[in-house]
């Protein structure tokens, strides 16, 4: 009896064994393959610059010329309606559609674009912020994806020689870019910061920044050279830190100019 529990034992340990090595191989295959959907799409909406007109008589004022977006939004938008913006971050990985769900501001952490569930997820802001980045912090999430993808390459910024080479970020709207400059990258708590700080108040939002500029932390990288106030509009994306569930390592950059 004995020996008939000990094979009965031994072939559920092996039928355990054999079940977590699937679950892991196929953990592994979803990290190996994120973001692959999204290399495509960077293709796909690419805006083709306007051919060029003939040229005509021009009358003696000539109105500016509005800004070339390189993005194609009406074919993002007929993919998803809830893609508002897109972010790229020149020296990293970064190049990404912005995607907020009107509702349910955990939609897109484990969904992406096209509404398939994937542990990869989106880039997206919650809707505590606005879609025009007027607000005094705007919040980006984005995932660490072994693979790379996603904000994996944020992590770039602990090293100091690539922090001080690579300080730009755009956002590409239908009618507009805005650029910001980094000016602070650093690991922080879990707090969420929306609903933390009531950032609205423009002394609480000065003591923010006032805290930002007086980290210390040895992994921390600030340019203290930078003016920023109360009065700019600044951008924080976040994204895990080495797994560790009570920390974010965050990048924040300042609004430095908008191109119509």
């Amino acid at each position: 009896m004995k020996k008939q529990q000990k094979y009965i034992l031994g072939g559920v340990l092996v039928l355990l064994a054999v079940i977590c090595a699937g679950v892991g191989i196929s953990h592994f295959a979803r990290e190996k393959n994120a973001g692959k959907e999204y290399e495509e799409l960077k293709e796909t909406v690419a805006a083709e610059p306007e051919a060029e007109e003939p040229e005509e008589e021009l009358p003696e004022e000539e109105p500016e010329p509005k800004v070339e977006i390189p993005i194609d939004f009406a074919a993002l938008k007929e993919q998803n309606e809830d893609v508002y913006a897109w972010i790229r971050i020149p020296g990293t990985n970064v190049d990404y559609p912005i995607l907020q769900h009107d509702e349910d501001n955990g939609y897109y952490l484990n969904h992406t674009i096209d509404g398939v569930e994937a542990i990869e997820g989106s880039i997206y802001t919650e809707n505590y912020n606005s879609k025009e980045f007027d607000d005094p912090n705007t919040v980006i999430y984005g995932h660490n994806m072994k693979n790379g993808s996603m904000f994996r390459t944020l992590h770039n910024y602990e090293d100091r020689t690539f922090f001080d080479e690579n300080r730009d970020i755009f956002i590409y709207m239908p009618d507009r870019i805005l650029e910001y400059r980094i000016f602070a990258a650093y690991v922080y708590d879990n707090r969420h910061l929306l609903l933390n700080y009531d950032l609205e108040d423009t002394a609480v939002f000065q003591q923010y920044i006032d805290d930002i500029f007086n980290i210390r932390a040895m992994n921390a990288y600030i340019d203290a050279s930078m003016n920023v106030g109360a009065d700019d509009r600044i951008l924080t994306l976040s994204t895990c830190n080495a797994g560790i569930e009570t920390q974010r390592y965050l990048v924040q950059a300042v609004l430095i100019s908008i191109d119509y």
